[in-house]
């Protein structure tokens, strides 16, 4: 019967032990969930969640990628802007009727150095070797967890929708002219393409402001379910620490009581 009691006190020990350990485990990580021994519907749970916080995280870096794409390809826009409006105040000048063909042949100089570094710009307004200003496309950008969510930013040959105003010459009076309507429509054509870009980019600002509040969601989910509740933990410590002595104390009064019990029969 002592034997029985003295096995059996050991098996309480060891799970006393084993309490212990995993007690100091959740306060020491701050988990409560450590793996699925832990609890296994919990785990899953959190590898659950786990998988969509990061996903979420990627696909908030995707957002602000495709806001620097917008932000790159408005800059180009920007400048063509300027030189295109140069243009459209060159030709109204030169459209003044006291003015000689040399001195529009000089006003006209400054028109192909502006359409020169028009073309520049399309050809140099790129985003990770994509081209955005000079070839027609679509550049798609994952922007949630799941399939299916995503931005689409479409990119334009401009210097085709511009090749008109990229062959102006104001060098005469009637060029002058004609050169005013062409511009005025290159004007409409580059403001409409910075319209389209800039919702583009407040579609990206809008779904990466989602992506982060989403994200903290899930991530306080996720620790509702995982993070160790201190104040439980420390208190089912102290108890343990209670039966552990309580169980130590039996063992040792068995103990002492087999050796009298030997004593005896010896």
């Amino acid at each position: 019967m002592l034997e029985i009691n003295t096995k059996s006190n050991a098996s309480l020990l060891q799970q006393v032990q084993n309490k212990q350990e995993s007690l100091f485990e959740k306060l020491a990580s701050g988990k409560r969930v450590n793996s699925a021994a832990d609890d296994s519907a919990a785990q899953q749970i959190i590898d659950r969640l786990t998988s969509q916080t990061t996903g979420l995280r990627q696909a908030y870096n995707n957002a602000y990628d495709g806001v620097s794409l917008a932000q790159v390809a408005e800059g180009g826009l920007s400048g063509i802007s300027d030189g295109v409006n140069r243009i459209r105040e060159l030709s109204i000048q030169a459209g003044n009727g006291i003015l000689s063909d040399s001195d529009r042949q000089a006003l006209q100089k400054e028109v192909s150095q502006i359409q020169q570094e028009i073309t520049d710009t399309i050809d140099r307004t790129e985003f990770a070797g994509k081209p955005l200003l000079s070839a027609e496309g679509e550049i798609n950008f994952q922007v949630g967890a799941n399939a299916g969510q995503n931005i689409s930013v479409a990119t334009s040959d401009v210097a085709s929708s511009l090749n008109d105003i990229l062959n102006v010459d104001i060098s005469t009076a009637q060029g002058a002219s004609d050169a005013l309507e062409v511009a005025d429509n290159a004007v409409e054509t580059v403001g409409q393409a910075r319209a389209d870009l800039g919702a583009t980019q407040n579609q990206f600002e809008s779904a990466a402001r989602n992506l982060a509040n989403t994200e903290v969601n899930v991530a306080a989910a996720k620790g509702r379910i995982q993070d160790t509740d201190y104040a439980q933990a420390t208190s089912e410590q102290a108890a343990n620490d209670v039966l552990g002595q309580a169980s130590l104390s039996v063992q040792a009064q068995a103990n002492q009581q087999r050796g009298q019990v030997l004593a005896l029969l010896s």
